[in-house]
């Protein structure tokens, strides 16, 4: 069997990404609907990870602003005219495939923010995943009042956290076992 592979998401690809999103967040559910709004109005930012026939896993990221996540399970209309981060929404791997995957995202997602003039990337840890966007280079960053109003409804111990590209090395796609 050929190693996975991340690929752009297709709007086919809509089941099998919410398939995998129900078994890995059972606990933060999103409605298909509004995952294929981040496909639609970021697909570049979309992409799944391909393993032989099927799919293993998926990335969600779009333009957004710092200290304003999204609110889980919501539309959010439109993209922001001046984006000032790259938000990665969710990266979600079946236990099978874990092992570095989400390293190979990561610099995918790095380099469309390049591309793309952003400098600056942000995420959501939750379940305990803080350790592993560490490593691949993000730090928490205390939130405001609000932003932790809006933590509240990813769960117990969610942490906002961010990634200046500017300051670091583009991170490699390829040859560490390990995310």
């Amino acid at each position: 069997m050929s190693k996975p592979r991340w690929r752009r998401a297709h709007a086919t690809d809509l089941a099998a990404i919410s398939a995998i999103a129900a078994r890995i967040h059972p606990d933060l559910p999103e409605r298909p609907e509004v995952l294929a709004e981040k496909m639609r109005l970021c697909p570049d930012g979309c992409r799944v990870l391909a393993a032989g026939d099927g799919i293993a896993g998926y990335g969600l990221a779009h333009p957004w602003m710092q200290q304003q996540i999204p609110p889980l399970d919501g539309f959010l209309g439109q993209l922001p005219e001046h984006a000032d981060c790259l938000y990665i929404h969710d990266v979600a791997v079946l236990p099978d495939a874990r092992g570095g995957v989400a390293r190979g995202y990561v610099a995918d997602i790095e380099q469309l923010a390049r591309s793309s003039g952003i400098t600056m990337l942000a995420l959501v840890s939750v379940y305990d995943t803080r350790v592993l966007w560490e490593r691949l280079g993000f730090h928490a960053v205390g939130p405001d009042a609000a932003l932790r109003d809006k933590l509240t409804s990813y769960g117990a111990g969610a942490t906002y956290m961010l990634r200046e590209l500017a300051e670091q090395p583009p991170l490699p796609a390829r040859g560490l076992t390990r995310a």
